[in-house]
């Protein structure tokens, strides 16, 4: 399942971007794309989580966007040292590449995310 939501994530970023959007309008855009398919994916197929939504949502917001400014922040900085060392001078190289790396990133913290605080066992539909 994670991989269909990285799929439409990344499509739109890379879409975005290279239709000439700012690096982070792509990415906000296109990471609400694919966490918009990752919540419903996950909730109902990956984790299995019975939970209301009312449980799960704010949890799931608010996972998605510590893991978006970590990761693309992260990425940013690292693609510039690597593109300075490289000394290449194309800015959409730069761009793709930031958008790679924080895709990457984000696809790890933000699974460990998912699993173990929004859609951890202990938030599961609760049995009256």
């Amino acid at each position: 399942m994670g991989v269909l939501n990285t799929l439409c994530g990344m499509s739109v970023m890379f879409l975005l971007f290279n239709l000439g959007t700012n690096y982070w309008l792509s990415t906000f855009i296109g990471n609400s794309v694919g966490a918009t398919v990752s919540y419903f994916l996950n909730k109902r197929f990956t984790f299995k989580n019975s939970a209301s939504h009312g449980q799960t949502l704010w949890k799931f917001i608010s996972i998605i966007l510590i893991c978006y400014l970590l990761s693309y922040c992260l990425s940013y900085l690292i693609s510039h040292f690597l593109v300075s060392n490289l000394d290449i001078k194309n800015s959409g190289v730069l761009g793709n590449l930031s958008i790679l790396i924080g895709n990457i990133f984000y696809t790890l913290i933000n699974y460990v995310g998912q699993k173990y605080i929004v859609f951890s066992r202990k938030t599961k539909a609760q049995k009256v």
